[in-house]
């Protein structure tokens, strides 16, 4: 096992100027960081089958769940159970910095709803 952080880790960019790290990756579980420049949001979409949990580091996240939006402050979590439209933006004046890990991995197996 080695240790892992942002400058270790896979980088993707995402949207408009955001980025994600793999802090890790496998077939039955990712955790990512990521970093969303302020005015960002990622576009409303939902899963399958993956199950969600997003943990905001650092800023503040707008994130709705079914419709109904929620501000998420710094080490503040919530959960994204399968089937349940979603969406996080960052309308704070800083960027916003979370970790969001997805069991089973969320990529492929994703619905944009917009």
């Amino acid at each position: 096992m080695m240790m892992t952080n942002i400058k270790t880790a896979t980088h993707y960019s995402w949207g408009e100027g955001c980025d994600g790290w793999y802090l890790l990756q496998s077939a039955e579980l990712t955790i990512i960081q990521e970093r969303m420049p302020v005015g960002t949001n990622e576009k409303l979409h939902r899963h399958t089958q993956s199950r969600q949990f997003f943990y905001v580091l650092s800023g503040s996240a707008i994130m709705t769940l079914d419709g109904v939006s929620s501000t998420m402050g710094e080490r503040d979590g919530m959960e994204v159970p399968p089937g349940v439209p979603h969406q996080i933006a960052n309308s704070g004046k800083t960027p916003l910095e979370f970790i969001v890990t997805s069991q089973p991995p969320s990529h492929g197996d994703r619905t944009d709803l917009e």
